[in-house]
């Protein structure tokens, strides 16, 4: 059927905006492998804390070493991205390093205590430049493009958020440390166990409230462009008489 002369043939609606990237639920967690990934790096703990009272302290971190190993097969075997499946097996790997050296059964959470030391000057630090890393990262995962710190809502949702992960750094910090000054072994492995899975969790929840208020109140609020705008960024239609 041909169209007749003085009809317009309907334009054709094309949105030339791309949908927003949905933002994460847990960033947190989804780095270290989702919750499972707190089960493998608590397991070779477990291991060299029964080793170290059966075997030498050397002989307890090559278990240790040889356990993470294990794990990171496995998690390679179920799919998961080689970041997440060797994270854990990473710092098992040096933790097991340093008690080489030493000699010392306690060192094998040294660098577990001045990694949460670092973290806790970097989160506090962005805050206090008011450059909360929660809201730079939710900002790269989106582009980059939006002035987020200049929104008092969203800055102060971040700040929130940042601190929260700020506190939970600082406090095994201070927990460890004291823990390692006193000889406690066995206790640091026991704060390290209670101290990082149920703190990340409540940390990571409050990162993903953040995460969500935000996508909110700058991405899902954006107005849609009306169809009349849509029409003037189309090609003018050719003449089908010429």
């Amino acid at each position: 059927m041909t169209q007749r002369e003085g009809e317009q043939a309907p334009s054709p609606t094309h949105d030339n905006t791309s949908a927003p990237p949905p933002a994460p639920g847990s960033p947190m967690l989804e780095s270290m492998g989702g919750p499972a990934g707190f089960v493998y790096s608590t397991v070779p703990v477990v291991v060299f804390v029964i080793a170290l009272a059966l075997l030498s302290t050397k002989a307890a971190a090559i278990a240790a070493v040889a356990t993470g190993a294990v794990l990171t097969v496995a998690r390679l075997l179920r799919g998961e991205r080689l970041l997440a499946a060797s994270g854990s097996l990473t710092g098992v790997l040096v933790a097991a390093g340093i008690v080489a050296i030493t000699g010392s059964a306690k060192d094998f959470f040294l660098l577990g205590i001045w990694v949460a030391f670092a973290g806790f000057l970097a989160t506090l630090g962005s805050v206090l430049l008011r450059r909360p890393l929660t809201g730079v990262a939710w900002n790269l995962l989106h582009g980059g493009a939006h002035a987020w710190h200049a929104d008092r809502q969203v800055l102060r949702a971040h700040d929130i958020a940042t601190l929260a992960a700020a506190s939970v750094l600082g406090a095994r910090f201070v927990v460890k440390q004291w823990l390692y000054v006193q000889d406690a072994t066995g206790w640091l492995a026991f704060a390290k166990i209670a101290m990082g899975t149920p703190l990340t969790v409540v940390a990571a929840l409050v990162v993903a409230w953040a995460f969500r208020a935000t996508s909110k109140r700058l991405v899902d609020s954006r107005p849609a462009p009306s169809i009349a705008q849509q029409e003037v960024e189309l090609p003018p239609r050719q003449d089908a008489s010429r």
